[in-house]
C-alpha cells in the first residue's frame, strides 16, 4: 500500500491491526503509522466500511427511515444513532452516484423522454427533471427550484455531460420551454416530439422516487433533496433488472443478480474513496 502522506511505495505491514481488523501500515520514507482507511473517506468511522455502506444503502434503496434503518442494525450488534446515519448519506451519497453515473457513460440510448415531477422542500414545491430513454434505463435527473428555460437548458446540458452523446429525438410534454432549451443546449437537429401519451412511460417510472418520498413526509433543505433524489436514481437504475424494456427476467435471475451487483458496488465505492 502507498503511502497517503507522501505517496511512497516502500511501506511495511505490522503486525498490529486496528480495533476493526485493517491491516496498519509503516512508511520509513516520512516515518509516519497508518491504516488501510486513512487518507479515505471511512478514515475516522468507528464502524467497518461494509457497515456503513450497507446502512447508506438501505437508506437509498428501501422505504426506511433513519431510525428504521438505525434500528435494524442493533440485531447485528451495531449500535449508532439516526443521526450517524444522516452524516454517512450526506458523506456518501454523492460518491456513490457519481461512481454510478460514470460508469454508465455512453449506455443511454438515442430516444430520450423528458419530464418533470413535483417534490415538497422545506414547505415549498420543488422540481425535479428525469429523462430516460426507450428501454426505461436512467439518462439523468435534476432538482431545481424553479420550472423555467434556464432550468430546463442546465438540465439538457448536464444530461449530455453526464451520457457523453446528443439524442436523436427527444419527447416531453407542452411546457413552452423545452423547444428552445432543445435547440440552444443540444441542436437544431434533435427532433422534438411533444405528445403526452408518448411520455407515458417517463410518469410511471416517476412512482419510483414518488414512493420512496411519500415516506419521508418532504426534505429539511435544497440541498439535502438534491443529494438524495440523485443517489437514489442512480442506484434503483443500477439494481434494474429489465434491460431492454418489458423484456422478461424471472425470479431465478433477479435474485442471482442482486449480491453480484451490491458486491461490486461495494468493491467499486472502496476503491474509489
Amino acid at each position: 500500500m502507498n503511502c497517503p502522506h507522501c505517496t511512497a511505495t516502500s511501506t511495511r505491514e505490522r503486525a498490529k491491526k486496528t480495533k476493526l481488523g485493517y491491516a496498519m501500515f509503516f512508511c520509513p520514507h516520512c516515518r509516519p503509522i497508518f491504516n488501510e482507511r486513512t487518507g479515505t473517506p471511512f478514515h475516522s468511522l468507528e464502524f467497518p466500511t461494509d457497515i456503513v455502506l450497507l446502512a447508506v444503502l438501505w437508506r437509498l434503496r428501501y422505504k426506511l427511515s433513519l431510525r428504521d434503518v438505525a434500528e435494524m442494525f442493533l440485531e447485528r450488534g451495531f449500535v449508532f444513532t439516526h443521526e450517524a446515519i444522516r452524516d454517512w448519506e450526506t458523506r456518501f451519497a454523492p460518491l456513490i452516484a457519481e461512481q454510478l453515473r460514470t460508469r454508465r457513460r455512453g449506455q443511454a440510448g438515442k430516444s430520450w423522454y423528458v419530464d418533470e415531477t413535483y417534490l415538497k422542500v422545506h414547505g415549498k414545491w420543488c422540481y425535479l427533471y428525469r429523462a430516460i430513454d426507450s428501454d426505461g434505463h436512467l439518462v439523468d435527473s435534476r432538482l431545481s427550484e424553479k420550472r423555467n428555460m434556464e432550468a430546463a437548458k442546465q438540465f439538457f446540458q448536464q444530461a449530455v455531460d453526464v451520457v457523453g452523446h446528443v439524442p436523436d429525438q427527444v419527447t416531453t410534454d407542452g411546457h413552452t420551454s423545452y423547444p428552445r432549451a432543445i435547440r440552444e443546449t443540444m441542436s437544431s437537429n434533435v427532433q422534438h416530439r411533444t405528445n403526452k401519451y408518448l411520455n407515458t412511460r417517463l410518469e410511471q417510472d416517476h412512482r419510483g422516487i414518488k414512493q420512496r418520498y411519500y415516506p419521508m413526509r418532504g426534505f429539511g433543505s435544497f440541498e439535502s433533496a438534491a443529494r438524495f433524489c440523485s443517489a437514489f436514481d442512480e442506484l434503483r437504475n443500477y439494481f434494474r433488472s429489465r434491460s431492454p424494456m418489458k423484456a422478461f427476467v424471472s425470479l431465478l435471475q433477479q435474485r442471482q443478480a442482486f449480491p453480484r451487483r451490491l458486491a461490486a458496488l461495494k468493491a467499486f465505492i472502496q476503491v474509489a474513496s
